[in-house]
C-alpha cells in the first residue's frame, strides 16, 4: 500500500470513528430519561476499562505518588468530563452540546498562539456559538452550564493526559483513570437508577453505548495514529459536532433552525482552518488521542 493510501485508509478511518462516536452519544440521548447519565457514563467506562486493562495494566509495584497524581486526577476528570456532557445533551441536546463542548480542544489549541488567522478563526469561532446559543431561543442555563463544564473538563483531560503520557509508558495512564472513573462513578449510579425499569433492551442499548463511544474508537485508534498525523486527525475531529447534528436529528428527532445549522458548520469550519493552518510539533500517540475522545 502506498504512502497515499495509507493516509487515505487512516483517514476514512478516523472519519468512521467520528461516526461511531456521535452515534454513541445519541444513543446515550435514548438511554438518559430511563436511567440517568450516571448509569450510561458508569456502563461507557466499565467498557472502556474492558477494553484498555487486559492490554495495558500498570506495575503495581513501579507506582509512585510522583507517578500516581496525575492519572488520578486525569480519571476524575474524566468522570466530570462525560457526566457533565450526557447531562448538556439531555438539556441542550446532542448537536448544541457538541458544538459548545468543542470549545474546549480548540480553546487550548488557540491559548498560546499570537497569530492574526488564529485570533479571527477564535472569534469566528466564538459568533458560531452565540449564534448557535441565541437561535435557540431560551436556551436551558443548567445545559449551558454542562456543556461549558464539559468544554473546560475536555481541555484539562487533553493537558493531563500528556502528563500522563510521559510518566506511562503506552496506555497504562489511561487505564489507571479508567479504574478511578469507575471507582467515582459506579457508586453514584448504583443510587440513582431505577431498577424497575431495567430490562434486556436498556441493558443491551447501554452496551452498545459503551462499544461505540468507548471500545470501537479505541480499536482504530490504533490502526489510525500509525497512517495519519496528528494534524489531520485532529482536523476531521474538528468536524464532530455536524456529524453530532446529524445523529441528533436522525436518532433524537430533535430540530435545528437554518441559523443554528449554519452555527454549528461555521464553528467547525474555523476550527478546521486553524488547526490546519498550524505548525507540527511532536506529539505522542497518546496525546493525538486525548484531544480526540470526550
Amino acid at each position: 500500500m502506498t504512502a497515499k493510501s495509507e493516509r487515505l485508509a487512516g483517514a476514512g478511518a478516523q472519519l468512521v470513528t467520528e461516526v461511531s462516536i456521535n452515534y454513541g452519544s445519541s444513543l446515550a440521548g435514548l438511554a438518559i430519561p430511563i436511567v440517568g447519565s450516571p448509569v450510561v457514563v458508569a456502563v461507557r467506562q466499565i467498557v472502556m476499562a474492558c477494553a484498555v486493562l487486559p492490554f495495558y495494566r500498570p506495575k503495581l509495584a513501579n507506582l509512585t505518588w510522583r507517578l500516581l497524581w496525575p492519572a488520578l486526577l486525569l480519571g476524575l476528570d474524566l468522570a466530570v468530563m462525560n457526566l457533565a456532557f450526557y447531562e448538556a445533551v439531555h438539556l441542550l441536546g446532542l448537536g448544541i452540546a457538541a458544538t459548545i463542548e468543542f470549545l474546549g480542544p480548540f480553546s487550548l489549541a488557540l491559548f498560546s498562539s499570537r497569530r492574526p488567522l488564529d485570533f479571527l478563526c477564535a472569534t469566528t469561532a466564538a459568533g458560531g456559538v452565540f449564534l448557535l446559543t441565541w437561535s435557540s431561543g431560551e436556551i436551558n442555563p443548567l445545559g449551558l452550564f454542562y456543556a461549558l463544564v464539559a468544554a473546560a473538563a475536555w481541555a484539562g483531560y487533553i493537558l493531563l493526559t500528556r502528563r500522563v503520557a510521559v510518566t506511562f509508558p503506552g496506555l497504562e495512564g489511561i487505564s489507571v483513570a479508567s479504574v478511578v472513573s469507575l471507582t467515582l462513578l459506579v457508586p453514584f449510579a448504583l443510587l440513582t437508577v431505577d431498577y424497575a425499569r431495567l430490562n434486556w433492551g436498556v441493558l443491551g442499548l447501554l452496551l452498545a453505548i459503551g462499544v461505540l463511544s468507548s471500545a470501537f474508537p479505541y480499536v482504530l485508534d490504533t490502526y489510525i495514529l500509525r497512517r495519519i498525523t496528528p494534524r489531520l486527525y485532529a482536523i476531521i475531529t474538528s468536524f464532530g459536532p455536524v456529524i453530532a447534528a446529524v445523529f441528533g436529528v436522525l436518532v433524537l428527532g430533535e430540530t435545528l433552525v437554518l441559523q443554528q445549522q449554519i452555527a454549528i458548520v461555521v464553528v467547525c469550519v474555523a476550527a478546521g482552518a486553524a488547526i490546519a493552518t498550524q505548525r507540527d510539533r511532536p506529539i505522542s500517540d497518546l496525546e493525538a488521542t486525548a484531544g480526540a475522545i470526550p
